[in-house]
């Protein structure tokens, strides 16, 4: 989840820490692995992680033998990555200007990276420029107006929703998956759509973070905030938290 600008330290841990603990949600792992399937990473194949955060999809894919690059804007996100897969390859750079030359990689992987872009066609350009000819490119992503949560509120939640997706760059950018890759050039687009059901306490932290960055734009009042997250805090203790959230998976092979 890698953004253009390089963060605070104490933002990028808390961020590793979000991540690492969305690592241990049921369908992560195997989402990640669709999408190397879909890349069609195979022994001897290269391929650039975009946004790659901590590391983990750089160092699975070395595991399948690609060869494989990660690039993250944040220098402590690169940090973390080196420390914990010290043989793989990890690079600052973003997504508009990759360390790597022209048609050298097999494929292009970014996962929840272009909702933090503000020109995801210069991004894209660049994706054609790394890539061979027939090159894959995969892109996962959220469309973050749609989180679907059950409240006692649902008009407070939905305020909720919108004003953090506000925050966000390209809030609805998993939903121009398959428009933006069709106008970059990419051929063979496919989407498609998974969608995760969550309803346990292990997403209260995410929810917070929900209500927190909606407060923080003075969508909802401080009080709104406290009674909304405590209304989840108390679905979750008697098992009654829900939350669904689409991912949304494109494809595409870029130009002979």
């Amino acid at each position: 989840m890698a953004k253009e600008a390089e963060q605070t330290q104490q933002e990028t841990d808390d961020l590793i820490a979000l991540l690492d603990a969305a690592d241990k949600l049921p369908g992560v792992k195997e989402l990640r692995a669709l999408s190397y399937e879909l890349l069609g990473a195979a022994p001897g194949t290269s391929a650039v992680d975009v946004g790659c955060g901590a590391g983990c999809a750089v160092a699975e894919l070395a595991e399948r033998g690609v060869k494989a690059v990660g690039v993250d804007p944040d220098k402590r996100m690169i940090a973390v990555a080196h420390a914990r897969w010290p043989e793989a390859d990890f690079r600052i750079a973003g997504a508009y200007e990759l360390p790597l030359v022209d048609s050298s990689v097999h494929g292009y992987r970014a996962d929840k990276v272009f909702h933090e872009l503000v020109e995801p066609e210069r991004a894209l350009a660049e994706a054609r420029r790394v890539l061979v000819p027939g090159g894959r490119i995969v892109l996962i992503g959220q469309d973050w107006d749609t989180f679907v949560i059950d409240s006692d509120d649902p008009a407070l939640t939905r305020t909720i929703v919108h004003a953090r997706a506000g925050m966000t760059a390209g809030p609805r950018s998993a939903r121009r998956y398959r428009n933006l890759l069709l106008d970059a050039g990419f051929g063979e687009v496919t989407v498609e759509v998974h969608t995760g059901v969550f309803i346990g306490a292990a997403m209260l932290p995410l929810l917070a973070g929900l209500v927190e960055g909606a407060c923080s734009t003075g969508a909802v009042t401080r009080e709104q905030t406290d009674a909304w997250t405590a209304e989840q805090r108390a679905r979750a203790e008697v098992n009654r938290l829900f939350m669904a959230l689409p991912m949304f998976v494109a494809t595409g092979t870029a130009p002979r």
